[in-house]
């Protein structure tokens, strides 16, 4: 099974990234996913529902350990047939 997983931490800082979302983006940059793509406003990854799970796991106790005092996440399950869409595909919505 494939997932796709967006998400946000807050609070939001204009100026700076605050640490919470440095440390989102290590997390998700880190793991074996076979899409990622960051974003100063959202960020959105594909894979393996193992590994999707696994990452969405550390992100979790990562960004709160970080400073965040908000994560919004949405999972979705993807069609194997957007496997070649990749982030931002058409397919599965």
């Amino acid at each position: 099974m494939r997932l796709r997983v967006e998400f946000t931490t807050e609070p939001f800082d204009l100026d700076e990234a605050p640490a919470h979302a440095v440390v989102a983006r290590e997390v998700i940059e880190a793991a074996e996913l076979d899409a990622v793509d960051v974003g100063p406003f959202g960020n959105t990854a594909e894979g393996g529902s193992e590994a999707v799970l696994t990452a969405v796991d550390a992100l979790l106790r990562r960004t709160l350990e970080s400073g965040a005092t908000r994560i919004s996440l949405q999972l979705n399950v993807l069609d194997e047939s957007v496997l070649d869409e990749g982030v931002g595909g058409e397919g599965g919505k």
